[in-house]
């Protein structure tokens, strides 16, 4: 079971349905602030769907394609952060992070991805972690910037939310680049 003790302040657990009903709530908090940035917000609309989503990451941690991971800032619930997409053949993968509202600008993305990182490479061997994020989101941007990471590209109209089609900036980081 995957846990990783960041600081005194900050930690990760991999969720379990136990979690279903605190992931909900904050969702359902952060709804407008979330909605931005992601188009899972509107589909998440009660405890239900939440355990679907849970059994869902359960599963692919099985079979060894991802870890989804709660932030917990002070014994609270922050956001979730993800290695998802695991590629075994090339040994690659991608980080996905959300945070709460509340909880910016505590550093708890960059320390818990560089937790993450620290577990891709150092323990699964893999060789590449890629994070995309919406052009216009500039906190999330700046994450895979503080640590190193090389903008590789745009991806035009990557994603359709609220309505209209936004790009995606492509972030690589290579595990010799972690690594020295």
């Amino acid at each position: 079971m995957f846990k990783h003790i960041i600081d005194e302040d900050l930690e990760l657990r991999l969720i379990s349905m136990q979690d279903a009903e605190d992931i909900y709530t904050l969702v359902d908090k952060n709804r407008n602030h979330l909605k931005q940035w992601f188009v899972w917000v509107e589909k998440t609309k009660s405890v239900e769907d939440t355990k679907l989503f849970l059994s869902d990451c359960i599963d692919r941690y099985k079979d060894k394609q991802e870890i989804e991971a709660g932030i917990w800032y002070k014994n609270r619930l922050a956001g979730l952060i993800c290695n998802q997409e695991t590629n075994w053949d090339n040994y690659h993968t991608s980080i996905g992070y959300w945070l709460a509202e509340d909880f910016q600008g505590k550093g708890c993305v960059t320390r818990s991805c560089q937790a993450i990182l620290d577990h891709v490479f150092k323990q699964l061997k893999l060789h590449r972690v890629e994070i995309r994020c919406a052009k216009e989101n500039l906190k999330s941007r700046a994450i895979p910037k503080r640590l190193g990471f090389t903008e590789e590209g745009l991806i035009r109209h990557a994603e359709k939310l609220n309505g209209h089609y936004v790009d995606h900036v492509v972030y690589g980081l290579l595990a010799e680049e972690w690594l020295n």
